[in-house]
């Protein structure tokens, strides 16, 4: 038996039409299984008696267009029938035994199905379309079968070849899994009545919120009295220029919702390791000079004073991925699996320009193409997974280089006007310091000051936030918050200094922060929430 016969045949695909290709497939694949004593998933009479009702009834095709495609029906003449009918609705032309058989006269194809006479007997077999709905959802999940098959065949044989990557082919796989599930399974629409029940539910549990936080909370009282938090299914584009404090505002912001209200949040860091992160929230946290955390050079008691300050951190559901070059699909995968074992409520993306927007390594168009399909692919998942998604994004140049006023506009988001439309809202991170500015129009310092300007809102207004900036502490506070440097060991009492740190730290903590290794460099560093066993 040559088990090697329908994988050939997949690889030596042509680029031919999407329809060619699926009936190629499933060929393939029906050798495969025939040779086996079995056949694919198929309703051919099912088959038949849509399309005879298609030619009976003009208003039938609307019931099952988002149900069923071309490439869904088994036989390749129904494929074609179907096809030429579709046709005739797009070009709003009549739909009939007549008409159908004349287009496939014009496209060439009658001969091929079975000529006038096979269609004549499609319409023979049935009386009206009463039940086409349900025909068709059996036609379609027949299909999605014979999809199932296809990619399991090909994914067993490649894991049986010792040249196959593992990581590849787990990404391939999740990626045409993922693709069957877009294409086929669609959200139905709702009616004015079950939406409006809907939205009197959230409006009443809102009622309850006496902080007027609807979302998840930034921990910046300005911002959420502007926002009312991040709010679900939102895209937020969080831009500024290099050295603004992007990563520092938007951790500090993932920091309050987990510690201050137990959100879990899930951060991606393309450009930082994940202990190059978690090493920001312990300067902020302690409040301890984030040049000595990175050069190691702490006192015995900055050591008692991390102890002493990070156990709400350590406890905190945040979750840190720092893959290098991570693809849409693979951010889609982990963060389906993120919310399906620990629901978390807040995606973070630093930054969008590093991520690639197609895992096979393929080219697809210019760079300009890809961030904007990496965009809509932001928003969609943030729609999917019913969360914030907060991506960060870099500015051009155009800020450096213009004269006069360098806050940044709408017109200076990078690479892809997309961005700007795909999001709900677009922040702008501006520091005046960063360019020598150290007073106002009106003679006010701006020195420590960060302001956020909200340059466009779907669901509020615009209007700009100052924020206190600690560039030593790496951290963003609400400008009216009490700032004063911390306090030394003799203002304040702190537990006593451990000659080992490391022991201190493990003996004092109920769920220490978890190294999780992966291989070839695949790995993450991730907090943990309370009550899970560390892998070691």
């Amino acid at each position: 038996m040559d088990t090697d016969r329908p994988f050939n045949f997949l690889k030596n695909q042509s680029n031919s039409a999407p329809a060619a290709r699926r009936t190629n497939r499933l060929l393939g694949s029906d050798q495969g299984n025939a040779s086996m004593g079995k056949l694919p998933p198929q309703a051919t009479d099912m088959e038949e008696a849509v399309l005879g009702a298609l030619m009976i009834e003009k208003d039938a095709l609307s019931t099952v267009a988002d149900i069923l495609k071309p490439d869904s029906f088994y036989k390749e003449s129904h494929q074609r029938i179907y096809s030429a009918i579709i046709n005739l609705f797009v070009n709003s032309e009549p739909i009939d035994l007549l008409t159908v058989t004349s287009k496939l006269r014009s496209t060439g194809e009658l001969d091929l199905i079975g000529g006038a006479a096979f269609i004549t007997e499609l319409t023979s077999k049935v009386n009206s379309a009463a039940n086409i709905e349900y025909h068709a959802r059996i036609i379609s999940q027949a299909s999605i079968k014979r999809e199932l098959i296809a990619i399991s065949s090909e994914i067993q044989k490649e894991a049986f070849e010792d040249t196959t990557d593992v990581f590849k082919l787990l990404d391939k796989t999740e990626q045409a899994l993922f693709q069957i599930s877009e294409s086929n399974i669609k959200k139905n629409y709702a009616d004015m009545g079950a939406l409006m029940r809907q939205a009197l539910e959230e409006l009443d549990q809102k009622k309850n919120n006496q902080d007027g936080l609807t979302g998840v909370p930034s921990g910046f009282t300005s911002l959420d009295r502007l926002t009312s938090g991040w709010q679900k299914t939102e895209l937020t584009i969080l831009a500024a220029r290099p050295g603004m404090g992007k990563t520092a505002f938007v951790v500090s912001a993932l920091r309050n919702a987990a510690v201050e209200f137990q959100k879990p949040v899930a951060i991606f860091s393309l450009e930082m390791s994940s202990v190059q992160l978690v090493n920001r929230l312990i300067s902020a946290e302690a409040e301890i000079d984030s040049e000595k955390i990175r050069k190691g050079n702490l006192a015995p008691h900055e050591w008692a004073q991390i102890h002493h300050r990070i156990s709400g951190l350590t406890n905190a559901p945040i979750y840190i991925d720092d893959t290098p070059a991570l693809s849409i699909l693979e951010l889609r995968a982990k963060c389906r699996r993120l919310k399906a074992q620990h629901d978390i409520e807040m995606i973070v993306i630093d930054y969008l320009q590093l991520m690639t927007g197609d895992s096979s390594g393929k080219a697809g168009g210019n760079r300009e193409q890809e961030i904007a399909s990496i965009s809509r692919s932001l928003k969609n998942l943030a729609k999917e997974l019913d969360v914030p998604v907060i991506a960060l994004s870099q500015l051009s140049r155009a800020v450096e280089t213009r004269g006069g006023e360098k806050r940044p506009q709408l017109s200076d988001l990078r690479e892809s006007g997309s961005i700007e439309q795909d999001a709900d809202m677009v922040l702008f991170l501006y520091r005046p310091e960063y360019y020598g500015i150290t007073a106002d129009d009106t003679g006010n310092s701006v020195a420590g000051i960060g302001e956020v300007i909200i340059a466009k809102n779907r669901g509020g207004s615009l209007d700009t936030v100052q924020l206190r900036f600690v560039g030593k502490y790496t951290k963003f506070m609400d400008l009216d918050s009490f700032y004063a440097p911390s306090p030394t060991p003799a203002d304040r009492p702190l537990p006593p200094a451990s000659s080992n740190p490391i022991a201190s730290f493990e003996s004092n903590q109920s769920s220490p922060a978890v190294f999780k290794s992966k291989a070839n460099d695949r790995s993450n560093f991730e907090f943990k929430g309370p009550g899970e066993e560390p892998p070691f």
